[in-house]
């Protein structure tokens, strides 16, 4: 039988970075995934360019149902940490919106990094291999019997990610494991996902598909509200589009309704009615001229309005109503696109059962829990990858700390 000093299940992003570091710093690091090829989900990530961070990520970016959870580890490993690291592979990147950064090339070259900072570290890696059972050793530490033999190590990490994209071998395995071992799991609920609609109800607006706007959106109650000013996109089945894609994870009820405003930057149901005096075009060339045009038709339609109608002949309550249904757009969600479509996981092990500090659990020593599977969800926009590094930071340090102690 083998003996490592860590084992460390999931090669994704946490995985990966994670061995890398507890190997550099001096552990013997066995790294197991399933899969034939590492990190599937960085390579897919960002339009195959990975959004591997975000300048701003801090905590209030991020959902949990314990919300000052990821705050040290946050803290303790930040994003300029990881863009040092970047810069030392020589890697080029650009930022593109709100503090997003992105490889110039290609996702590859943080996949390429992870691995060289592994093998740096020394780490073992056995690639495809599966893990048919975990045992808790009686003198302490682990026992799994893997296919590719039986090993042991003190400590254990889980970081076998979430279960969006089944198509690329996303698995519940560190869910199970952690129920089976007495930690309470967060319902999983897919986020970052594209939002439907009842196929009746989204007739009138099924036409629209393509169509992309700024918008704000709101949903959620109290502290658990969000609200933001993204882009919205109109699809054949539901919205999609970053201002959604945000949203969605606020919807921890399904009867939970969105209210999105479809012209933020602007006082529809003034402008209109303000314009009376010095216009001669026709209500659907007016509104047209503030909206796009499809959707300027589509809200006429809605709204009951005749778009010939000259704007002088239109009345104030009349303008004011429609003015004011662009701004509050209100509507129900039936469901999202699942698994297949969301980005990434919310829900997972509840952080209550976790050491901030350490990822470790109160339940079982040496046993950590890192990256996706835990119950801590970022926005759009690199912040779920920042998690990643920091958790995974924060636990390889932690291991190596309690090795030298001993």
């Amino acid at each position: 039988m083998q003996g490592f000093d860590v084992v460390v299940v999931g090669a994704g992003a946490a995985g990966l970075f994670c061995a890398g570091r507890a190997g550099q710093a001096g552990l013997r690091v066995l790294l197991i995934d399933h899969a034939a090829r590492v990190a599937e989900k960085i390579r897919i990530s960002g339009g195959g360019r990975c959004n591997f961070t975000n300048r701003e990520a801090g905590p209030a970016n991020f959902l949990s149902e314990n919300p000052a959870f990821c705050r040290s580890a946050l803290a303790r490993y930040t994003p300029q940490d990881f863009i040092k690291l970047v810069q030392q592979h020589g890697i080029a990147f650009h930022e593109k919106h709100k503090g997003q950064l992105f490889c110039d090339d290609s996702a590859e070259q943080i996949i390429q990094m992870l691995l060289r900072e592994c093998e740096a570290g020394g780490v073992t890696r056995w690639q495809p291999c599966t893990v048919a059972d975990v045992r808790l050793r009686a003198e302490g530490g682990f026992e799994l019997d893997t296919s590719q033999g039986t090993v042991q190590a003190p400590r254990l990490v889980v970081a076998t990610g979430g279960l969006p994209v089944p198509k690329i071998g996303a698995s519940d395995w560190g869910l199970r494991l952690a129920t089976r071992l007495g930690h309470a799991i967060v319902e999983p609920r897919p986020a970052l996902v594209p939002l439907t609609f009842d196929a009746e109800a989204w007739a009138p607006f099924a036409a629209l598909a393509g169509l992309s706007l700024p918008v704000e959106v709101a949903c959620g109650k109290g502290k658990a509200r969000g609200r933001f000013l993204e882009d919205l996109l109109f699809t054949h089945r539901g919205l999609s589009g970053p201002a959604i894609l945000q949203i969605s994870s606020y919807r921890t009820e399904d009867d939970q309704p969105l209210q999105i405003n479809l012209a933020p930057e602007i006082q529809l149901d003034r402008d209109l009615v303000e314009a009376k005096s010095g216009s001669r075009r026709q209500l659907g060339n007016e509104l047209a001229a503030r909206l796009p045009q499809r959707l300027a038709a589509a809200w006429l339609e809605r709204a009951a309005l005749d778009p010939t109608r000259p704007l002088p002949e239109c009345r104030d309550a009349d303008l004011q109503r429609l003015g004011r249904s662009v701004h509050d757009w209100q509507l129900m969600p039936t469901g999202d696109e699942g698994w297949r479509k969301a980005e990434v996981m919310r829900g997972g092990v509840s952080t209550r059962d976790l050491s901030s500090q350490t990822l470790e659990s109160r339940h079982v020593p040496g046993l950590h829990f890192i990256g996706e599977v835990v119950d801590v969800t970022g926005w759009l926009g690199g912040y779920n990858f920042q998690w990643a590094w920091a958790s995974a930071a924060a636990c390889a340090e932690a291991m190596a700390a309690a090795r030298t102690a001993a």
